[in-house]
């Protein structure tokens, strides 16, 4: 359930302006509510301070479809990640308020939250235009989070000219999340010429030796710049969640 949700509903029992009765079917289903094929996680939310997010790969589109209509009944925005064009084809059918980004491979459910819950700017960079997937599903996590994001994208290291240009941009985030394929050099230098936390994600892209971004991953992993962190290959939801995290407000 969406915290703000709660806390309303809180407050209209406290006020009397609810019946305790109706409260309590509003909160029978925490902290989650068996689908029979799943659980879906109505608790997280309150936990984490963001909803449980929903894998498209491995699943139908029906059984996409209605974990998100599941998730989405608490109020919170919910979205599902790696949905094939077909499968979200099928979601936004069946689900009339779902939108597919195709870009990040995305069906997102109710509106992009305002870019306040965050103490700075998020910026998400990418070594080349193949990585733009993986950066897109980043910077939308982020965003979905609560978070004012900016992207830089096709400046890997065969031009490094290129990231100098964005230079402004980077040096007033508050962390970096960056994107390489290939040799995966790109967060090393980010790390090494900026005062800025590193979140490295490496991805499959590459020719025959990067072997599906092994060699990226262990290039990040062996980074002599200080201040990197290495997600797993093709991570780019779970860059985005670790970003959204250490940048949040702290709440009063």
């Amino acid at each position: 359930m969406d915290p703000d949700r709660l806390r309303d509903l809180l407050e209209s029992v406290a006020a009397r302006r609810i019946p305790v009765d109706e409260a309590m079917r509003e909160l029978r289903d925490l902290p989650f509510r068996a689908l029979g094929f799943a659980n879906a996680d109505t608790h997280r939310h309150l936990r984490t301070g963001f909803p449980e997010v929903v894998l498209g790969e491995g699943k139908t589109p029906e059984q996409i479809a209605a974990i998100l209509v599941e998730l989405a009944r608490g109020g919170s925005t919910v979205m599902a990640t790696r949905v094939s064009p077909d499968a979200a084809a099928f979601v936004c059918a069946a689900v009339p308020t779902a939108r597919h980004l195709p870009v990040p491979r995305a069906i997102v459910v109710g509106p992009v939250p305002p870019p306040d819950r965050g103490r700075g700017v998020i910026v998400v960079v990418s070594a080349g235009t193949a990585d733009v997937p993986v950066a897109e599903e980043a910077a939308l996590t982020a965003e979905l989070a609560g978070n004012h994001v900016e992207r830089i994208f096709d400046v890997g290291v065969a031009g490094l000219h290129r990231l100098v240009a964005h230079r402004a941009v980077i040096e007033r985030a508050e962390i970096a999340i960056v994107v390489a394929g290939m040799e995966g050099a790109l967060p090393s230098v980010v790390a090494g010429l900026f005062a800025r936390p590193v979140i490295a994600v490496p991805t499959s892209v590459g020719y025959g030796a990067s072997l599906g971004g092994i060699a990226a991953l262990l290039a990040m992993l062996t980074s002599c710049a200080a201040g990197v962190s290495v997600v797993n290959i093709d991570n780019g939801f779970g860059a985005g969640q670790l970003a959204a995290m250490l940048n949040r407000k702290r709440e009063t």
